[in-house]
């Protein structure tokens, strides 16, 4: 691996900008003329962010069926001389928007990439503003704590697998043949029509988290309309093991990532955060506490929701995914061991999704590969899991809603190497949630198409997020001049 340094990277985008912010063959015309959509403002004050409606098929196979309307947003080039294109951001997930997102990141993207593109993003269907779909779960069902498969404190599963056989049944009756239409496939196409009704021949894109397998599949169903194409934390796009291999990944990413969270809270600097005086007794501790919240949960300031030992997990989990979560889960490990304390939860672990978020969350996982249906393999699954990684106590590999989903309408696609040689990967070295071993087989799966940039860094998502300046510059100078490093790279 080579090293790809902060400063070689400068110089680089700084000797190119001249050439490179010319605009480019085909790309002159702006994105003003867009056919089909009915552009408004939206968004934060002073972003100039405009919201349109995308209507698209909801079975491509059937154009003249029923039809889905997408949200779908822009934030135009305010730089007509520079503008080279438009940039797709592809959000995580399955579930997150694209228009947050948008508006989110849209003002760091203008300031990094200096109006070279017009920068644009929708939800995908089944999210936010477009079309959604719902399954009719009970509250309870419908929290991320239940929603994702954590075992009871003594390891049984047999109440996952009775909720997963209830949410699949839900799903099944009330969500029809929409939300069977909720797949990455179909993400994928609606990605190409949005395309189409923007005028575009080519898009670049940024693709995060499950955004970059959006984005992988994109680039082998449509090679040719790739541009610039940044996938940013992935995961491994096996079609055996789409979706299921992800959820298994999160034993090894937090065991990759607790370190991080240990050093830091061993600090001295801390103050009364400071849980233990050495990194190895954070690890105790934790596991220690969850254990006894196991056995005697504690009342919280959320009436009626005790902290519990899954609960305390799941914060944990959570917190894994950025250093800016440390404190907040510091704390919530320091109200749980007071005598006195009265934790106060985090409000993603334990409030109730809206019907159609849970619906989408579920949908799209298990419609795009078939899962393994067996209670007994899942048992001792979960009990080898438990033991080898206590952290995620077993959750990665539960039964989900997925083994009594329908079988899947289409094979997953598989990724390869065919297509032009134009992705930049970049990948935390300490992923809770895409490891990066898992990224190295995206990285294997395309093949001469990609180079892949690892920081040295924890976190999920690094550029303009998690990562550092030496990441940060390396997908800048690809955006801006296509420039890639001439091999695998590292930024330390």
């Amino acid at each position: 691996m080579t090293t790809y340094g902060r400063t070689s990277l400068v110089l680089a985008l700084s000797a190119a900008v001249a050439a490179t912010l010319a605009v480019a063959p085909g790309a002159a015309a702006s994105a003003s003329a867009t056919p089909g959509l009915s552009w408004k403002p939206c968004g934060p004050a002073g972003l100039g962010q405009e919201c349109a409606t995308l209507s698209v098929p909801q079975d491509y196979a059937d154009p003249a069926g029923p039809r889905l309307s997408l949200a779908v947003s822009r934030i135009r080039s305010e730089r007509p001389e520079v503008r080279r294109g438009t940039l797709v951001v592809i959000p995580g997930g399955p579930g997150s928007s694209g228009v947050q997102r948008l508006s989110q990141k849209g003002a760091a993207l203008v300031e990094e990439l200096g109006g070279a593109y017009d920068l644009v993003a929708f939800d995908p269907r089944g999210v936010g503003g477009s079309s959604t779909a719902n399954c009719g779960l009970d509250p309870e069902d419908r929290r991320m704590v239940t929603l994702r498969s954590w075992p009871a404190a003594d390891g049984s599963i047999d109440e996952n697998v009775e909720r997963s056989r209830r949410t699949a049944e839900a799903c099944l009756r009330n969500g029809g043949e929409r939300l069977r239409s909720f797949t990455t496939a179909n993400q994928a196409r609606d990605l190409d029509r949005f395309r189409q009704a923007l005028g575009e021949e080519k898009l670049s894109a940024w693709g995060v988290s499950y955004g970059t397998y959006v984005g992988a599949v994109y680039a082998t169903k449509y090679p040719h309309r790739t541009d610039r194409w940044v996938l940013d934390s992935s995961a491994d796009p096996n079609p055996e093991r789409v979706a299921r291999g992800w959820l298994a990944d999160m034993a090894k990413g937090a065991e990759d990532r607790f370190p991080d969270f240990a050093v830091w809270a061993a600090d001295p600097a801390r103050g009364e955060l400071r849980l233990a005086e050495q990194p190895s007794g954070v690890r105790s501790l934790i596991l220690e506490l969850a254990a006894r919240l196991d056995r005697e949960p504690k009342e919280s300031t959320t009436s009626g929701v005790p902290l519990t030992g899954n609960i305390l997990r799941q914060a944990l989990q959570n917190a894994l995914y950025s250093d800016t979560a440390f404190a907040s889960f510091a704390e919530l490990v320091r109200s749980a061991r007071a005598p006195e304390g009265v934790p106060v939860l985090p409000a993603q672990s334990t409030a109730p999704m809206p019907d159609s978020d849970a619906a989408l969350s579920v949908a799209v996982i298990c419609n795009d590969v078939k899962w393994p249906g067996s209670v007994r393999a899942h048992e001792r699954a979960v009990a080898a899991d438990r033991a080898r990684h206590p952290l995620t106590a077993g959750m990665p590999a539960n039964m989900t809603p997925c083994s009594f989903w329908q079988p899947p309408t289409e094979k997953p696609t598989r990724i390869t190497d065919r297509g032009p040689s134009n992705i930049l990967m970049i990948q935390s070295l300490r992923d809770p949630s895409t490891p990066h071993a898992s990224g190295l087989k995206m990285r294997e799966a395309l093949g001469t198409r990609a180079r892949l940039v690892t920081v040295d860094k924890g976190g999920h998502g690094m550029y303009l997020s998690n990562g550092n300046a030496c990441g940060n510059a390396a997908v800048t100078t690809f955006l801006m001049t296509g420039e890639r490093p001439a091999g695998d790279a590292y930024c330390g």
